[in-house]
């Protein structure tokens, strides 16, 4: 097939002097990069690697938060022919094992504020050949030093030696123990072409790009990889913290971003006081996604920023982007997704099987394009399942309507069936979160004698309520099977690291409180 172009030494050879990376954590000297000393840096560590013993295919993990270090791991891995698999930094020592020992890992590179969570699991990992340990508090247990493993700067005997090398990147987990989706890194630049034109990475004298959530999860990594395929700086932030965030974007004049709700929750929460010290006009591209956005939200974000910079997306680590909302479509097409993104074929299906072709119609969503993932680590039977004549599904109930444009409704196996009608929650919690007093919500179904299924609602409220009050808020928006027959109310929701309710958590707390 012949010796593929890498565009990270495309880069430096023809945009050498732009700034890769910028590390900027505020507490200490900010580090920027160029194009040239980034891919020196991903060359040394991707030779490292490979005296590593690492060759193509060895599967290689990285854990840490967004950094510099990082983002010239994730590089090197791909460069060495590697499996790139990212370790939720926020991992217990028993989550980490799980991960570690299903991914089949040989090579761990890792911060070392986390060494103390591998330590404890550490001798049950008998296929993990070498740790690589990176940061400032390095300890003296038998992990080897990154800089000790970097080798020459000169390009690796592997690079561009595969057409496509690939990422495993486990599932959220939040009804079940995490499957490791595999994907291809490369091959999606006919897609995303025509992505990166709709909307407008391709118009900016030089795309600034800040690392919004963490990396670990596919849409922070997707986009951020995909930004420095057009050679854009990326700014990575540390950890999140909402007043930090606004200081990136102002000082870095930050152009694009991509956010789950829950950062954005934190940032348009922030007194006016705060928000107004910093200058955020810059922010030309905000892609939403990784959970769904209420319209509450948007109204908020749209208080705040650009009215022409609300983009959002629907898709999954198995998917890929599947749909595409515009800004001039977000309050005219309140609830819906978008429309197909270029180069997706969508299709619905009902539970027979059979293509549903009418407008407004709930069913199973199906999506091909060249981003879909290739199968589940040693679970190629659930990819089966989950495949139809090419397309492939990750259970998702949907509807388009006249226009074309996509509606999810809720995760199949979220559907509640009261009383024998099917509800989806996702409706309900976007009646419930316009309550003024409301933070955030989750909805969900509990087991119950009379109905079968009773509708369950969650709630944080930024003041008093009662459950007698949101009830009755519902009643008057909702038909009776989809009113909440019990309301609780907690300080915080369970979430993933991508921002996701961990539902299940709440089930068992609800039952637990009962």
């Amino acid at each position: 097939m012949g010796v593929q172009v890498d565009h990270l030494t495309q880069h430096a050879e023809n945009i050498g002097d732009r700034i890769a990376v910028i590390d900027d954590r505020g507490n200490s000297a900010t580090r920027y990069v160029s194009y040239v000393a980034f891919n020196d840096a991903v060359n040394a560590l991707a030779n490292g690697f490979l005296s590593l013993g690492s060759g193509e295919g060895n599967h290689i993990a990285w854990w840490g938060n967004n950094s510099l270090e990082i983002l010239t791991a994730i590089h090197a891995i791909r460069k060495s022919g590697g499996v790139s698999i990212p370790i939720p930094y926020r991992s217990t020592s028993d989550e980490a094992l799980y991960l570690i020992q299903a991914a089949d890992v040989e090579i761990l590179l890792i911060e070392s504020q986390y060494l103390p969570v591998l330590e404890p699991i550490r001798d049950q990992l008998a296929g993990l050949k070498h740790v690589v340990s990176f940061g400032d508090d390095l300890i003296n247990d038998g992990s080897i030093p990154m800089g000790d493993v970097l080798g020459s700067s000169t390009k690796p005997v592997t690079e561009g030696n595969y057409a496509s090398t690939q990422q495993m990147i486990f599932t959220s987990g939040t009804t079940g123990k995490p499957k490791g989706a595999i994907r291809k890194v490369g091959g999606e630049a006919n897609q995303f072409g025509p992505l990166f034109k709709l909307i407008g990475w391709d118009r900016m004298d030089q795309l600034i790009y800040l690392t919004t959530g963490p990396l670990y999860h596919s849409g922070p990594l997707g986009f951020t990889l995909r930004s420095q395929l057009v050679g854009s700086t990326v700014v990575t932030q540390h950890s999140f913290d909402a007043e930090d965030w606004l200081r990136l974007v102002d000082s870095h004049r930050v152009t694009s971003t991509f956010s789950a709700p829950t950062p954005m929750r934190r940032i348009t929460a922030l007194s006016d006081d705060i928000k107004s010290k910093y200058d955020v006009s810059s922010l030309e591209c905000f892609i939403a996604n990784a959970a769904p956005w209420t319209m509450k939200l948007k109204r908020a974000y749209l208080k705040d920023f650009r009215e022409d910079s609300l983009w959002e997306i629907y898709g999954s680590t198995e998917l890929s982007v599947c749909t595409v909302l515009a800004p001039e479509d977000q309050l005219r097409k309140p609830g819906s997704c978008g429309v197909p993104a270029p180069g997706v074929s969508i299709k619905v299906f009902d539970d027979d099987g059979e293509e549903i072709n009418e407008p407004d119609v709930p069913g199973e969503l199906y999506a091909k394009s060249v981003a879909v993932f290739d199968t589940y680590y040693k679970s190629h039977d659930q990819y089966l399942e989950d495949h139809r004549d090419g397309y492939q599904t990750v259970g998702d109930i949907a509807y388009v309507d006249n226009e074309g444009y996509y509606f999810i409704c809720d995760r199949k196996k979220d559907m509640i069936i009261t009383g024998g009608v099917n509800v989806y929650p996702a409706e309900i919690e976007n009646v419930l979160d316009d309550h003024p007093q409301v933070a955030e919500v989750a909805v969900f179904g509990i087991p119950d004698d009379e109905w079968g299924e009773a509708v369950c609602a969650v709630i944080v409220c930024m003041d008093n309520l009662n459950e007698k009050e949101l009830i009755n808020f519902a009643k008057e928006r909702l038909s009776g099977p989809k009113v909440p027959k019990s309301v609780f109310i907690r300080s915080d929701l369970p979430k993933t690291g991508s921002g996701k309710v961990l539902k299940r958590e709440l089930k068992q707390w609800v039952q637990e409180n009962s």
